[in-house]
């Protein structure tokens, strides 16, 4: 029993030895798992956190995208509306540049249409003129004429005066026609016998002065009249009637230029 005991003396220490040893163990083994479970921990928790940073990121980076890609569409639609601003901006200034050629040429235009009317104007108001009586003064006498009257008269006259004496009593004759209460009419009268007389057309140039003096016996040339009527009758070959003729100038204009070269007349027909 003594060396049983003795002999199982010492094998209780081991025995307990080893049981500590392995409780020892086990703990470690216990405490070694524990610590790689909280590794095991701690990693997948970092792994979660930079998967979800990474989540984010990505999800930040699509976010950053999609509005880089509003902004660029934005940025492209801007671009598009200056373009079109600017063609807009470009058609105005040619519209404006094309209404102020327009414009101008419409100034030109009426300008130049202002100037013909002006033109126009000034010929109707010397056409008016042209048609206006004016007033003349002939022989001592002052009266309104129309200016195609004292034309007509004036071409007449100025046959007469050139020589133009068949003419002239033809362009008389029209006047008197024309113009029967004319003022110029004693003196066309005056100018038609001188006319028939420069033509040599006595027997005409006698009745014509005639009218002068029986129908304007106070005109300035009156006298002068009557002497031509003696001086007809002369060329006649009728001293006789050119006497009386000169007598009547006498009686009746004693003291005109005519009468002086009526007592001369006279003097020679004795």
């Amino acid at each position: 029993m003594a060396r049983g005991r003795a002999a199982g003396g010492p094998a209780q220490p081991v025995r307990g030895g080893r049981l500590v040893l392995g409780a020892v163990l086990w703990a470690a083994a216990l405490l070694g798992t524990g610590t790689a479970q909280a590794g095991l921990f701690d990693d997948d928790e970092a792994r979660r956190a930079i998967l979800d940073v990474r989540a984010r990121v990505e999800q930040s980076d699509k976010a950053a995208k999609v509005r880089q890609d509003e902004l660029s569409a934005q940025v492209d639609q801007l671009k598009r509306s200056l373009l079109e601003l600017n063609a807009t901006i470009e058609q105005l200034r040619s519209d404006l540049a094309k209404q102020r050629g327009t414009d101008e040429q419409l100034q030109r235009d009426v300008a130049e249409l202002q100037r013909k009317q002006k033109d126009v104007q000034q010929g109707v108001d010397e056409r008016l003129r042209k048609m206006e009586p004016q007033k003349v003064t002939l022989d001592g006498k002052e009266f309104l004429a129309d200016p195609e009257e004292t034309r007509l008269y004036g071409d007449a006259v100025g046959l007469l005066r050139q020589g133009e004496f068949a003419p002239a009593v033809n362009a008389l004759a029209a006047f008197q026609r024309r113009y029967p209460t004319s003022g110029y009419a004693s003196a066309a009268q005056y100018w038609l016998a001188n006319a028939y007389y420069g033509k040599r057309d006595y027997k005409e140039a006698i009745p014509a002065f005639r009218a002068l003096v029986n129908g304007a016996p106070d005109h300035p040339r009156a006298p002068e009249a009557l002497l031509s009527i003696a001086n007809c009758q002369i060329e006649l070959k009728d001293p006789k009637a050119a006497r009386k003729t000169l007598d009547e100038l006498l009686k009746t204009y004693p003291k005109s230029e005519a009468a002086q070269a009526g007592r001369e007349r006279i003097a020679s027909l004795k």
